[in-house]
């Protein structure tokens, strides 16, 4: 359980969100710079990393996050800000993309399912 000074909340996401196209440019170099941008974006937005993983085509991200912030404040952040930097820093990229990620993404709350068992399967998508 969490604080912010008004609420106490225990809001945790698996988001996942794919490369335009689904094509495979999340080589290793690049998602060491992806994780350090999730990273970064998570410590500004007071959001909690519990898991993060990429699969070539897509970024598995388990987090908590304010529900006065949202989660779709956060992912739009990560998004938008991870775009930039990895096309600017990685410009080979841009000729096969016209942006790095699709507009859509996939999130569920995770109370349903043991937490243990959501990162067990982040964990296990490297690679695919």
């Amino acid at each position: 359980m969490e604080t912010n000074g008004n609420i106490a909340f225990d809001c945790k996401y698996h988001v996942v969100w794919c490369t335009k196209y689904r094509r495979r440019v999340l080589s290793s170099e690049i998602e060491v710079a992806l994780k350090q941008i999730v990273s970064d974006v998570c410590e500004e937005r007071n959001a909690t990393i519990l898991e993060m993983e990429g699969g070539g085509d897509h970024f598995h991200l388990l987090v908590a996050v304010d529900p006065q912030y949202g989660i779709h404040r956060l992912v739009k952040q990560i998004k938008g800000r991870s775009s930039f930097v990895l096309r600017g820093n990685f410009p080979e990229r841009k000729t096969r993309l016209p942006t790095l990620w699709t507009n859509s993404y996939f999130v569920a709350t995770v109370g349903g399912a043991p937490l243990a068992t959501i990162k067990q399967y982040i964990e296990q998508q490297k690679g695919k």
